[in-house]
C-alpha cells in the first residue's frame, strides 16, 4: 500500500500539504491540481484547452508546459508523469475523494453530519468546469441529509433530524422531499411554529418561482397538524 505523502483539501478551504506541512502552491499550478483532482486523468491538450479557453492551442500548451514543470520541480510526487495522460500520483490523498466515495457507495456506517453539513466543493471557485461538479456533489450531500434525518426520524432523535433536513433545505430551497423531512422533524421536536414558517416561507418560494403551490404531501402534513391543534383545544 502506497505510503500517502501529499494531502489536498479542496472542501472549504483549498490546501495542499506534504507530510502534514502546507505547502504554497501558485495559482496556475493550482488549478491545474485542482482540474486533475475533480476530473481525473485527462490527455495534457485536454486539460490545457480547459484551464486557458480563450488563449489558443499554442498558447495554452505553452501555459501547460510551465505549469507542469513548476509542478514537476516543486512538488515532486504529486503527478504520476508529466506524460499522457496527466494524472495525480499514488501517494495523493484527496478529501473530496473520500467524501464523494462514502456517499456514492453508502454502505455501513453514515457519513458524518457534521462532514455533510459543512462540505462545500471549492466555495468561491466559478470557472465551469468547477461549477458543474460543485453542482453534483452539492446533490450527493443533499441525498444523504435526507438520508440522515430520515434515520434520525426513525430513531426517535428529532434534534438530529432537524439539522440534517435543515441543512439539505439550504442546500437545495425548492427541494420538497427536504422541506417534508424539516416540517416533520420541527413538528416532532414541539416546535408547531418552526414548522408553520418553514412551510410559509416554502410555499411563498414556490408561487414565487413556479406560481404554484407546494405538492399536496407538505400540505396535507400541514392540515393533518393544524386539525390536530384545533382537535386539542376543543378537547379542553
Amino acid at each position: 500500500m502506497t505510503e500517502t505523502t501529499w494531502t489536498l483539501n479542496l472542501l472549504g478551504c483549498w490546501q495542499l500539504r506534504r507530510l502534514g506541512q502546507p505547502v504554497r502552491v501558485g495559482s496556475r499550478q493550482r488549478r491545474l491540481i485542482t482540474a486533475l483532482a475533480l476530473l481525473g486523468p485527462r490527455p495534457r491538450m485536454a486539460i490545457a484547452g480547459l484551464l486557458w479557453p480563450d488563449s489558443d492551442d499554442r498558447q495554452a500548451a505553452a501555459s501547460m508546459r510551465v505549469a507542469l514543470w513548476h509542478v514537476a520541480h516543486e512538488l515532486p510526487g504529486l503527478l504520476r508523469d508529466v506524460e499522457d495522460p496527466l494524472t495525480l500520483g499514488p501517494a495523493v490523498a484527496v478529501d473530496f475523494h473520500i467524501l464523494q466515495h462514502s456517499l456514492s457507495f453508502a454502505q455501513g456506517e453514515p457519513v458524518p453530519l457534521e462532514d455533510l453539513r459543512t462540505g462545500e466543493l471549492l466555495p468561491g471557485w466559478y470557472e465551469d468546469w468547477v461549477i458543474d461538479e460543485q453542482e453534483r456533489f452539492r446533490h450527493l450531500r443533499v441525498i444523504a441529509l435526507d438520508r440522515a434525518a430520515e434515520r434520525a426520524l426513525a430513531a426517535g432523535d428529532a434534534e438530529t433530524a432537524e439539522t440534517a433536513a435543515m441543512a439539505a433545505a439550504n442546500l437545495e430551497p425548492l427541494r420538497e422531499s427536504s422541506m417534508i423531512l424539516l416540517v416533520r422533524a420541527e413538528l416532532a421536536a414541539g416546535n408547531i411554529n418552526g414548522a408553520q414558517r418553514s412551510y410559509r416561507r416554502f410555499r411563498s418560494l414556490c408561487q414565487d418561482t413556479f406560481g404554484q403551490e407546494p405538492g399536496f404531501q407538505l400540505g396535507q402534513l400541514m392540515r393533518s397538524e393544524l386539525q390536530a391543534r384545533v382537535s386539542a383545544l376543543s378537547a379542553s
